[in-house]
């Protein structure tokens, strides 16, 4: 029988990727495998072929699907699941090159909807390189025939939007948005759970043995979203309420996730609010959960619903991400 609810933490899963590199060492606390480029650390996930396991405590090596099915709205609350699995994906990337030009499936109706294969993603900026660019969303009045005739060209970079990145911005990019993360830096990434990925440019990118990699330019400009603003890539960021002694700032919203940037001192502790499933993205500092377990920098907690009894310390001056969902 697995125990009642309680904050836990999950073993990474490194994905080695050719644009990748080894900052998530430095900067995140990885033990990433030698010789490899580590572009992306799943801290959060349950697809077929890809679980989530416990780190350590009484639920070591459990996977976030059993815990799914065994805590049930313990865990979710009201929180609907996405294909019966749970409803968000953590990631950090590690962009020592461009990734390719890509889209993810384009919405069916309603755009916010779950449906399977669709993709809605927030990333936050942990680190940017000076003059690093993220590329998100068409420029106005580019137009359908436009991205067709510059599929698989570098023109087809000219057509996007080229953001200047910091450390703290936070950009939405709705499934169907034509995008690039670009070289020289590492984000957090929150989205819905699905790894469907329509490559439409990889910078003339090859393998060791000279092999570009496999484009998708069919189905890429079959999903490609020309309603997709400035506006709902960058949202303009809002105070919030937060719990017990935490400043929070909302960075990002959607209907399938709420993003917030929260901050409190060394020596706090307060209460875990219930109710609420919470994904806890530690950015800086750590603390501990008076059930037992400790995090800090680079950890993801994932905070049941009905942890109840259950506060947290802070050892030092700490910096997260929290993920909310919105009710069904």
């Amino acid at each position: 029988m697995i125990p009642a609810p309680q904050p836990i933490t999950f073993t990474p899963l490194f994905v080695p990727k050719p644009w990748g590199g080894g900052r998530l060492a430095t900067l995140l606390n990885k033990h990433l495998p030698p010789d490899e480029p580590i572009g992306e650390s799943w801290e959060l996930v349950s697809l077929p072929g890809h679980e989530s396991r416990v780190r350590d405590g009484p639920f070591a090596g459990r996977t976030l699907g059993e815990l799914v099915a065994a805590w049930g709205p313990d865990l979710l609350g009201a929180a609907d699941l996405a294909d019966g699995r749970f409803p968000l994906l953590v990631k950090f990337l590690d962009a020592c090159q461009n990734l390719s030009v890509q889209v993810h499936p384009k919405p069916v109706g309603d755009p916010h909807a779950a449906q399977t294969g669709v993709k809605h993603e927030a990333w936050y900026v942990l680190h940017a390189d000076p003059g690093a660019r993220l590329y998100i969303g068409l420029k106005p009045g580019v137009t359908a025939d436009d991205v067709a005739r510059a599929a698989d060209t570098p023109a087809i970079a000219e057509l996007l939007h080229a953001w200047d990145a910091r450390p703290g911005d936070c950009f939405y990019l709705p499934s169907g948005t034509l995008h690039a993360l670009g070289a020289g830096l590492v984000v957090a990434e929150v989205q819905t759970p699905s790894d469907v990925t329509y490559r439409a440019y990889d910078w003339d990118r090859v393998d060791s043995a000279g092999r570009p990699r496999t484009l998708h330019v069919a189905e890429a400009l079959a999903n490609i979203r020309y309603d997709v603003t400035a506006e709902m890539i960058r949202p303009q960021p809002e105070q919030v309420p937060g719990a017990g002694p935490t400043r929070a700032t909302r960075v990002a919203s959607c209907p399938r996730f709420m993003l917030d940037v929260l901050e409190a001192p060394t020596g706090q502790s307060w209460p875990i609010p219930p109710g609420r499933v919470r994904i806890w993205i530690i950015l800086a500092g750590g603390g501990r959960f008076s059930t037992g377990g400790a995090f800090r920098c680079g950890d993801v907690a994932l905070l049941p619903a009905a942890s109840t009894s259950c506060d947290v310390t802070l050892a030092a001056d700490t910096r997260w991400l929290e993920v909310t969902i919105p009710p069904a």
